[in-house]
């Protein structure tokens, strides 16, 4: 409608750099224009609901509370995350990112001086609501981007594996920095952060137009029909599998915790969930190095297979060397499936909704590690310690048995089919 439209041309690979690889792809043309801000804006979702809780539980004195503040923080960005792919798929990313971080600071910076001002917690629950809502979606928005740079490239998969172990540097470094502005600082210096981080990283990243995908990907049409990726079976499916992967986030989150305070040390918590990340983080980097032959489809079925075998194991370990070799195998699980989900989304959705397909399967991850996180809770308090670790088991085995039973739709489509319409000519129709 008289807006701007970008366009950027794909990559192309030679026949003799078409092996994959890390080095080739940081060497993709314009990559690290929108690399390095986009690592700056996503640090604060790594921040977010620790830098909450540890605020809410300061002047409240309330770790109920504080879980409560939130939850409703992460299930308000799991439910809005989708529609602003879906906008920004439509009407640009930066028209959707600069408002968003500007909502998202507001908001943050509201919640914070309620909390301080001892508020009641409806008052919270109120402010969490558009902190949730607004956070920017950086994450699948930079896997968009590398979608039109590299499309069709054999670096696809590495480009999936390059973010899934971001976002595990992110889930590192994230809580370390908002624990220790909260407790050597002061109890709101982690929220008022990772609101800065959002607000100038967020602006960063939305002034790189040039390698935001285009508006419109079928330049040729006056007008394009702007379908919802919720509307491909094939992302449904992956919706449930994300679900699964949140699922173990959040129970391990919970039940480490629990497990180490049942058995007084409780500063091996940290340690523990840093193995678990740290299986996540070096998997994730072999895989990306890894030039696959076997179909993605496979590749994930397999890879699921392993994690709901391995979080299986999880609740029968009673000691910390036997529960730290599990969650670093539980780790390692993690990350092909993540990466293998992300790399079907290049072939199962029109380049035009790839943002909001990718908002949707990070938006599972929050709802699904939320989810978790409460179910978790209640299993020990209500029943033994290391309760909650049957969470990962339930999550990822009903996922499984989704993803088998529907495997099919995992199916890439061939666009470029055709078939007969009527006698005497033909018109080229989509084929699911």
């Amino acid at each position: 409608m008289g807006s701007t439209v970008t366009t950027t041309e794909p990559e192309k690979t030679s026949p003799a750099s078409s092996r994959p690889g890390y080095g080739q792809l940081l060497r993709t043309r314009g990559a690290w224009t929108f690399l390095l801000p986009g690592f700056a804006a996503r640090q604060p979702f790594a921040m977010l609901t620790l830098s909450i809780v540890l605020l809410v539980q300061h002047t409240t004195g309330s770790y109920g509370a504080a879980g409560a503040v939130a939850a409703v923080t992460g299930v308000a960005m799991a439910l809005f995350a989708p529609y602003s792919g879906r906008l920004a798929d439509r009407h640009g990313q930066r028209a959707v990112l600069v408002p968003g971080v500007l909502v998202h600071t507001v908001s943050g910076l509201s919640l914070t001086a309620l909390a301080l001002a001892h508020a009641p917690l409806w008052a919270l629950f109120v402010a969490a609501v558009p902190t949730g809502a607004s956070v920017p979606q950086v994450g699948p928005m930079v896997r968009a981007r590398w979608g039109v740079k590299l499309q069709g490239s054999p670096l696809m998969t590495t480009a999936a594996a390059f973010e899934s172990v971001t976002d595990e540097l992110t889930f590192v470094f994230g809580p370390l920095l908002a624990t220790a502005l909260c407790t050597a600082v002061a109890p709101a210096a982690g929220l008022i952060t990772e609101g800065a981080l959002t607000l100038v990283g967020g602006l960063l990243f939305a002034a790189q137009k040039s390698t935001q995908p285009s508006v419109s990907q079928e330049s040729g049409h006056a007008r394009v029909r702007h379908a919802s990726a919720l509307g491909v079976p094939g992302v449904r499916v992956l919706i449930v599998t994300f679900l699964g992967i949140g699922s173990v986030f959040g129970g391990m989150q919970v039940s480490l915790a629990a497990f180490t305070e049942s058995i007084g040390e409780p500063g091996l918590n940290g340690v523990l969930y840093g193995v678990f990340a740290a299986g996540n983080m070096l998997s994730g980097i072999v895989c990306g190095a890894i030039a696959w032959k076997a179909a993605p489809q496979k590749r994930l079925l397999i890879g699921y297979a392993a994690l709901a075998v391995a979080a299986s194991a999880l609740w029968t370990a009673h000691s910390v060397a036997l529960l730290a070799a599990l969650g670093l195998l539980v780790g390692m699980c993690i990350a092909p499936s993540l990466i293998t989900g992300y790399t079907l989304v290049d072939g199962l959705v029109p380049a035009g909704a790839r943002t909001e397909a990718f908002t949707w399967l990070t938006g599972a991850v929050a709802l699904g590690q939320a989810a978790a996180v409460t179910v978790a809770g209640q299993l020990e308090d209500r029943l033994w310690d290391g309760a909650g670790f049957l969470v990962p088991m339930g999550g990822t085995v009903l996922a499984l048995i989704t993803l088998v039973a529907l495997r099919s739709r995992l199916a890439t489509p061939d666009r470029n089919r055709t078939v007969a319409r009527g006698v005497g000519h033909r018109s080229p129709v989509a084929v699911d």
